[in-house]
């Protein structure tokens, strides 16, 4: 079995939803850029240079104690379905997905650990975790980082901090982000005025699979946009406190919405409800509707015969990628809403 197979046959550890505040929020993920020491970045190395980083990195990586046992998956060797299909898993960018020469996927089994070779920078750390976990996802990174820095002489300035292939990541190198579900704030069309809350303190908001994506099934990816000037801990503490904010401001949205239209509210919940679990047909961009609105009704104790955790596979399982690798043959648009719809039925009635 392929490695790439292989973490399709589980759910990623991940989507369990037994975190702080899972309902609200999908998952916290950190992410640390780094570079070795005098040696030209992606996006200016030469094949010859590219490759022997790769491997130097996967040899590495292997002997690390946060990394025992981690499967590697080289970007090469991958379909571009199984590339997209790792995208959709949030395992690897967009980007790897068209440049795929030379680069490779280090991945623990349960997905919540895992390191890309040779995206923007030699090395990419990221860990993810259910609900707001933001700190202890830190700390795994941090942890891998420290072993990788016993090994590695990474690129640093003294006055700059770690140095990036953009500039942008120039400092710390660390990207924090949340992946949070605002339903009531898009219903009372609050959420313009809280977007531009959170780029008025320098936060970034995105679709479901970051930069140019669009957002689906009221998740917004929340990110700090400084690395610069900001230590590490303050970064974590920094984008902590406003996701937290964010997030009173919707449980009050919530609370305006049943104390105002309770019947209606609850019709829309059990209307989405009812048509997943009997929809033959369903496109993913209304699936993710529904789900959001199932979601809420989970969060709000309408609904209670459905754990979160599997709300969060099906938010998995419905994109393309994974549609086609679960019934093993490509698909065209038309047939994905088929058996996304047959999907869905099949996990709800479970």
């Amino acid at each position: 079995m392929s490695a790439v197979k292989e973490l399709i046959g589980k759910p990623a550890e991940w989507l369990s939803g037994e975190n702080e505040e899972s309902e609200l929020v999908l998952s916290s993920r950190v992410r640390l850029a780094r570079n070795i020491d005098k040696l030209p970045f992606t996006h200016t190395g030469r094949e010859k240079v590219m490759a022997d980083i790769c491997g130097t990195l996967k040899e590495t990586l292997s002997s690390v104690r946060s990394m025992k046992g981690a499967l590697v998956i080289e970007m090469d060797e991958t379909s571009e379905p199984d590339r997209m299909m790792l995208a959709e898993r949030h395992l690897i960018t967009l980007d790897v997905v068209k440049n795929y020469r030379d680069r490779a996927l280090v991945v623990r089994p349960n997905e919540k650990l895992s390191v890309m070779i040779n995206e923007e920078d030699h090395i990419r750390l990221q860990a993810i975790e259910s609900g707001l976990s933001i700190r202890q996802a830190f700390t795994s990174v941090d942890r891998l980082d420290n072993e990788l820095d016993r090994q590695l002489t990474y690129a640093f300035s003294e006055n700059l901090g770690y140095l990036t292939a953009c500039p942008t990541n120039v400092g710390t190198g660390l990207r924090v982000s949340a992946m949070i579900h605002l339903p009531g704030l898009v219903h009372n069309k609050d959420i313009a005025q809280v977007l531009d809350g959170l780029r008025n303190v320098r936060l970034t908001v995105r679709g479901i699979y970051g930069e140019g994506t669009e957002v689906m099934g009221n998740l917004f990816q929340v990110s700090n946009s400084v690395t610069l000037g900001l230590s590490e801990a303050d970064t974590v503490k920094n984008i902590e406190t406003h996701i937290r904010k964010v997030l009173e401001f919707e449980k009050k949205a919530r609370e305006v919405l049943l104390k105002k239209a309770r019947s209606l509210l609850e019709d829309k919940i059990w209307r989405a409800y009812g048509i997943l679990k009997s929809a033959r047909l369903v496109g993913s961009k209304e699936a993710m509707g529904l789900i959001s609105a199932v979601r809420m009704g989970i969060g709000l104790g309408i609904i209670t015969d459905v754990p979160m955790a599997v709300m969060n596979e099906i938010l998995i399982m419905i994109q393309p990628m994974h549609l086609q690798a679960l019934y093993n043959k490509p698909m065209i648009p038309s047939e994905r809403d088929r058996v996304r719809a047959d999907y869905i039925r099949s996990r709800l009635g479970k």
